[in-house]
């Protein structure tokens, strides 16, 4: 299927979206809470990348200590400090990417089952959604600590199946990650819409693998058929 035939070949009757970097700007929160902290601190110097070492989990505050400790100003009261400040501000700067609760309020409208997929922690997970003012329209939420498994093993997706209790080719997965959305839910039988508005990371030269791109939100409604 091209990138432009959408969903007209396939019922589609749920779709399962990403949270961060599909349904809000996760990576310009992260970067505000960043700063937040340096800002506090009095320092100019770069923390956002310690987050994307790998070290540590994304989320892991751990990664706050690292950088106090290579700076020589380290204790655990200005770790503490930091870290709320890092959690706070993050949830506060949280901000839904234009047009997405009326697209998902369409959505619903048109009989659609919605559901959220994130490697995120549910409490976590909880917290964007409410922030979002989008929980009220989600039907099911997939969180990291339901199962134990990130969405790159295909697992929650899985998962979300059995919830459903739909076949994989009645629902579309739509998700800002080639890697941890698009190929497990294509290798599982799912349709797929790439939202490379939200991919901050692709490497060059990556072979597309999805069933549809959009460039930007309000593309969804046309893919799937609802506009």
């Amino acid at each position: 299927m091209s990138e432009t035939e959408g969903t007209r070949d396939r019922k589609i009757e749920a779709v399962l979206f990403d949270l961060d970097n599909t349904l809000c700007d996760f990576v310009e929160a992260k970067i505000r809470s960043c700063r937040a902290v340096t800002d506090h601190l009095g320092r100019e110097d770069d923390l956002l990348s310690y987050f994307f070492r790998g070290k540590y989990g994304i989320e892991d505050t751990n990664n706050i200590r690292d950088y106090l400790e290579e700076r020589d100003i380290y204790d655990d009261k200005t770790l503490d400090e930091c870290s709320r400040i890092y959690r706070e501000v993050k949830l506060e700067s949280v901000d839904p990417y234009d047009g997405i609760e009326d697209i998902l309020r369409a959505l619903s409208d048109n009989g659609m089952i919605l559901g959220v997929v994130t490697d995120a922690h549910m409490g976590d997970a909880v917290k964007r959604l409410n922030q979002l003012k989008l929980g009220g329209h989600i039907d099911i939420l997939i969180t990291y600590d339901m199962i134990g498994e990130k969405k790159v093993n295909g697992v929650p997706f899985e998962y979300a199946l059995e919830l459903l209790e739909l076949p994989a080719n009645r629902v579309a997965v739509v998700g800002d990650s080639l890697e941890r959305d698009i190929k497990p839910a294509k290798d599982l039988g799912f349709y797929t819409i790439y939202a490379e508005y939200g991919d901050r990371n692709r490497p060059c030269g990556t072979k597309p693998v999805y069933d549809s791109i959009i460039h930007e939100p309000a593309e969804l409604m046309d893919v799937l058929g609802s506009g």
